[in-house]
């Protein structure tokens, strides 16, 4: 895979059976969904619906996705059955990332709560792929197995969060669904796997996060520091409009 990017788009390109995919991703940002997110486990049912389609169900399919879209994020089938289209993922990610610097190093960075990317992907791309063009985007040098792609839907009022297997096309689920977002959306997150699993991550990676961590010690040091400081001289100016003992 390769990637260039300008201003806040980049293009990478994959090939698979001798054709060429093309992810490209736009990043914007919205306000966090409320609710408690709850576990559902239909992946496998839409694996199977996946198999069983035709070429002109999947057609018909199209054609009704594109009438309900309400941007120009349109789906398009090709000759061969292979349909391109967008998904928007959104990031969840609690723990910095290592990130390649420009002279070659690396360094701990927060992606941005929330944002969203945009990517432009085929009906042959994984869930895998697709976590591999969001890290490349960002020019994050971590494993991929360190993350998961989930979806997000609402059903009776409920919110409802699946973990999807690396195998999935996330494009099918996107086309199943309907271009409303509030009915399915994608999120990218760590592994959900209990405890941290230190002794996967490198060397370099646990020496940026504990400068990371000693950074944003300080950090707070110094903000407590200034409160206290601040409480000290209103209460000596109190003090002094008192008449007390300064």
């Amino acid at each position: 895979m390769t990637w260039t990017s300008t201003m806040s788009s980049g293009y990478s390109s994959l090939e698979e059976d001798s054709e060429e995919y093309f992810f490209t991703a736009r990043t914007s940002f919205f306000r966090k969904p409320s609710g408690k997110p709850t576990q559902c486990k239909d992946v496998e049912q839409e694996r199977e619906l996946r198999t069983h389609l035709s070429k002109e169900e999947i057609r018909q399919k199209v054609v009704l996705y594109n009438s309900s879209s309400k941007d120009h994020l349109k789906m398009t089938l090709n000759p061969s059955g292979v349909y391109t289209g967008f998904i928007k993922v959104q990031l969840e990610l609690r723990r910095p990332v290592t990130v390649r610097g420009g002279q070659g190093g690396e360094e701990a960075f927060y992606l941005p709560q929330g944002a969203i990317n945009t990517l432009h992907i085929s009906s042959n791309n994984t869930v895998r792929q697709v976590i591999q063009a969001l890290l490349t985007k960002f020019t994050v040098a971590d494993n991929p197995a360190k993350y998961a792609l989930y979806k997000r839907c609402r059903r009776d009022e409920q919110e409802y969060m699946c973990k999807l297997s690396e195998g999935e096309h996330p494009l099918f689920l996107r086309l199943l669904a309907g271009p409303n977002t509030d009915t399915l959306g994608f999120v990218l997150r760590e592994q959900q796997t209990g405890e941290v699993m230190w002794e996967a991550f490198s060397i370099p990676e646990l020496s940026n996060f504990l400068r990371m961590l000693e950074k944003e010690e300080t950090e707070r040091v110094c903000s407590v520091t200034r409160r206290y400081d601040n409480y000290r001289l209103k209460l000596q100016e109190a003090m002094r409009a008192a008449g007390g003992p300064g």
